[in-house]
């Protein structure tokens, strides 16, 4: 601390360090030594707190379990102008089973699914930007039920004769799958039919081979290339998960 210069304390910025210096404070050390009375009346209680951390009191509490996220969304540029339908289907469908895999995960359920698509403002042509909120009948974490409703709202978005350069999806109206509304049985047993045991197994086993290893029959086939992939010509090599990238070195 004797040795280290007080600016460089996580939490003091250029403007307070320079405070401190004036007042003679150089040092962790010397700022150690102040009382936590005194900082808290000229510079606030933030950086009391700081002091009385580095004094051995715990004041600032690790968020080992952040909160879960109120919106989930999932949107990517394309590698080159989309105009088909199909395509924009494909690309919607994959956005929307990752974000379902990532509902699944905080243990949530979603209400409402937006989904968007536009045209790049830097590119000449005519423009386009639209997006649609659906409402799902019952909130869920059903990849397929995410997967339908996004796709009708695609479909009921699209306009040929665009040059459609990013899409996505976004889950809304989030909730614990543990506080569930309850409704009145109508005979639908297809529909309210728990899939949850089918959507865990196929997370397991994306994780375990891979993304996209089990996916949706809408995304398309995950072996060729898919059309709205993003351009990764300059991609960082992968050097420590690929035996074929792994950098050699010659003495």
């Amino acid at each position: 601390m004797a040795t280290t210069e007080v600016g460089e304390v996580w939490g003091i910025g250029r403007r307070i360090g320079a405070q401190l210096q004036a007042e003679g404070v150089k040092t962790v050390l010397d700022f150690v030594r102040l009382t936590p009375a005194t900082v808290r009346g000229r510079w606030g209680v933030v950086l009391e707190r700081t002091l009385r951390e580095l004094q051995g009191q715990p004041c600032i509490q690790l968020d080992d379990c952040p909160s879960p996220k109120k919106e989930i969304a999932c949107t990517r540029s394309f590698g080159r102008p989309i105009t088909k339908l199909e395509v924009l289907e494909e690309a919607v469908s994959e956005f929307a089973s990752r974000a379902a895999e990532k509902l699944r995960k905080q243990g949530s359920l979603a209400g409402q699914i937006l989904v968007f698509a536009h045209t790049s403002p830097h590119r000449p042509g005519p423009r386009f930007s639209r997006s649609l909120v659906v409402p799902l009948r019952r909130p869920t974490a059903d990849t397929r039920n995410l997967v339908h409703a996004a796709v009708l709202g695609l479909k009921a978005i699209y306009e040929p004769g665009f040059d459609l350069m990013k899409a996505g999806v976004m889950l809304l109206d989030l909730m614990s799958s543990d506080v569930e509304q309850g409704e009145l049985y109508l005979g639908e047993p297809f529909e309210i039919s728990d899939r949850s045991k089918l959507m865990s197994a196929m997370d397991t086993l994306n994780g375990r081979f891979g993304k996209g290893a089990v996916h949706i029959a809408s995304a398309g086939n995950s072996i060729k290339p898919k059309q709205w992939g993003m351009r990764q010509e300059r991609k960082t090599p992968s050097y420590t998960t690929s035996w074929d990238q792994i950098a050699i070195a010659r003495a």
